[in-house]
């Protein structure tokens, strides 16, 4: 049976044609070398079979990924560790502060704004030199949802009532920016035609090119601590209750590890994997 005839089921529940590219490409953005990646996708290439899931496909390369080299596993897994950050969406918010803040922006989340109308919760607050960003975040749980047009329309409707009551007190003669939506899924076409019309700065796993999350956090290693082959998932949800959301403040509050009695070996190795993923 030919790749071009082997129909995946995808976490939608959406049945596609499987890609070797599509797998051969995510592997290389874990770091692994040329014979590494070859040699995995010659593996789940003989086991694949017509209706096979998304997830089985992943679960098998990140297995052999983790087998050979444990920081090309967290890579590998990056999209699952952004889910894995919920239920609630709130570690995102501050996930999405946090690499605000690393791109030189000071952040604040959970802010009370005024608008005209009423008053506002915003997700995030950046400012930068004399600027200063409304960002909303939008996320999801489930991998098969998208970002639909209903969350753009909301988001401009808040940021105009805020604009309105910003520019007519002139705040802290500080300019506000255009509004951002960010999300950890993707936006639909109409959610992209709506924010790019209503000049919004859309923020998704792929999107804009070269320019999504996932491009954002590999080129500044800003991985979130979900990613960790070596973390158990209570050690995650133990470090994202103390506010510990990326891999590199784990670098700085190192003493977590021992409040959670991890032995000296292991903490080695997960300071060890931190610090590669963090190009450190």
């Amino acid at each position: 049976m030919s790749e071009t005839t082997i129909e995946v089921l995808k976490s939608s529940g959406e049945k596609v044609q499987f890609s070797m590219d599509k797998l051969r490409n995510s592997l290389k953005r874990s770091g692994a070398d040329h014979d590494l990646v070859e040699n995995i996708v010659s593996k789940v290439k003989n086991e694949i079979y017509p209706g096979i899931t998304t997830n089985e496909i992943y679960n098998r390369a990140y297995a052999l990924l983790k087998g050979k080299k444990s920081v090309f596993a967290s890579k590998y897994k990056l999209k699952k560790a952004i889910y894995e950050l919920g239920p609630t969406g709130f570690p995102f918010e501050r996930f999405v502060a946090a690499i605000l803040k690393y791109s030189g922006y000071q952040v604040k989340v959970g802010v009370i704004l005024n608008g005209l109308c009423v008053t506002h919760e915003i997700d995030v607050l950046a400012e930068k030199n004399d600027s200063t960003t409304i960002i909303e975040c939008k996320f999801h749980s489930d991998k098969g949802l998208k970002c639909n047009v209903k969350v753009p329309l909301y988001i401009h409707s808040r940021y105009n009532d805020v604009k309105e009551h910003w520019e007519g007190t002139k705040k802290e003669n500080k300019k506000l920016e255009i509004g951002w939506v960010v999300t950890n899924t993707r936006f639909t076409e109409d959610a992209l035609k709506y924010g790019i019309c209503a000049n919004l700065y859309l923020l998704s796993w792929d999107y804009p090119k070269n320019e999504g999350l996932k491009d954002r956090i590999d080129r500044l290693g800003l991985y979130p601590i979900t990613v960790s082959s070596l973390l158990s998932n209570r050690e995650k949800q133990f470090l994202l209750s103390r506010d510990v959301v990326l891999c590199r403040q784990l670098l700085h509050d190192k003493f977590f590890l021992d409040h959670l009695g991890i032995s000296q070996n292991r903490k080695i190795k997960i300071l060890d994997e931190v610090g590669q993923l963090c190009n450190l």
